[in-house]
């Protein structure tokens, strides 16, 4: 490898003289850390300590007393999909529901790169220096290729990161409708339960599929920009017809005469659609979560709502609902889940799945194939 006379690789040629520089230095006789070896052998590495499992009442306990660890634990056994978990994760669920419910929820979503997250932080910083504890449900996209999700949320929000009444919790959508799953409202509900009184949650932001976010929200805020064309087709009529305010962010320097001019053109617009909540007149605002400008202002109007909601008790009304269809949607995830898991549906599948490829049977068909298949275990 090296000649230890002149210290030099064997690579050098022999006859380089003074033009190559590299020397090979004698190695350290010793520890990998360079303190000198023993010839005692080295004490071997403790075992990391495995986390206690938690009884259903521990879990209870340390999320009413505001415990952060036993929150971020119980989040975790509630996203967790093993049916041990899922079991004892409703226990919790059922002991913590008393608790909660006295939040104000707020669904935001809008274009990708309207600035959501950093409104979000400009907000949450605001409420918490108000007094108020702000619980902040970040839902990031899967991947349709590897189901992995970046999770990135939580490093955008550095500034809140560090406030004591702020919680931050990044979760993948795992593909579903709009990234909201009964994962996040449970989420919400444990949140709620260790005394977060704001609900924030952050959506993937993809059109019309976020009308899943207005199923477990109060109010339903959509961001938009200027400048990425015209303004009242850069987003579906549908998702605007779910909203309950209309922000215009990044009305800042340069920005800010076309942030009002889109404001103007936005209020015009709304004035022909139906508002998402009854007694309830949907405007669009401006704001820039870089200065400031307009953070407490476009809260004021969330507050505004939540109050005549609750007098009006429409928001009642409304959770009800929420609750209601809450339990179809988990109705119709279990049948997909049965569906697919049953054993001999999956036996039959790649068959009939080539079939329809190859144009040997019709999509109708392969439809009652399968379905014949899943009700013939069933039975």
């Amino acid at each position: 490898m090296s000649n230890n006379n002149n210290q030099r690789p064997e690579w050098v040629p022999a006859d380089a003289g003074e033009a190559f520089t590299t020397r090979v230095m004698k190695g350290v006789e010793g520890r990998h850390d360079g303190m000198p070896g023993r010839s005692e052998p080295a004490s071997p590495r403790p075992a990391s300590p495995r986390r206690r499992n938690l009884s259903v009442d521990e879990y209870v306990e340390g999320v009413l007393c505001g415990n952060r660890t036993i929150l971020a634990q119980t989040i975790t056994l509630v996203e967790s999909n093993s049916p041990k978990h899922m079991e004892k994760a409703q226990e919790v669920i059922k002991k913590l529901l008393p608790h909660t419910g006295k939040s104000i929820r707020v669904g935001v979503t809008g274009v990708p790169g309207a600035g959501k997250s950093t409104l979000i932080e400009a907000l949450g910083c605001m409420l918490c220096e108000s007094g108020h504890r702000v619980a902040v449900l970040a839902v990031d996209p899967s991947s349709s290729v590897t189901h992995g999700s970046i999770l990135g949320d939580k490093t955008r929000m550095e500034k809140l990161t560090r406030e004591k009444n702020a919680f931050i919790r990044p979760s993948p959508s795992s593909g579903t409708l709009g990234g909201v799953t009964r994962k996040s409202r449970e989420t919400m509900l444990v949140c709620e339960a260790a005394g977060f009184d704001v609900i924030l949650v952050e959506t993937v932001g993809v059109g019309q599929s976020e009308i899943t976010v207005r199923s477990m929200v109060d109010f339903f805020l959509l961001v938009m920009i200027t400048g990425a064309g015209d303004e009242l087709q850069g987003m579906k009529k549908g998702i605007m017809e779910l909203a309950d305010a209309i922000l215009i962010n990044k009305a800042d320097g340069d920005n800010r005469l076309r942030a009002n001019a889109a404001r103007a053109e936005y209020n015009n617009f709304l004035h022909y659609l139906q508002p998402a909540t009854e007694g309830w007149e949907t405007k669009a605002y401006t704001a820039s979560a870089v200065t400031g400008e307009g953070i407490k202002e476009i809260w004021s109007v969330i507050d505004t709502f939540y109050r005549q909601m609750k007098q009006s008790g429409a928001l009642a009304n409304r959770r009800q609902s929420q609750t209601v269809e809450w339990v179809y949607t988990m109705v119709e995830e279990h049948l997909r889940s049965s569906f697919f898991n049953n054993p001999a549906v999956s036996q039959v599948r790649p068959r009939v799945e080539q079939a329809v490829a190859d144009g040997a049977i019709s999509a109708t068909a392969a439809v009652h194939e399968l379905l014949a298949a899943f009700h013939f275990r069933e039975n």
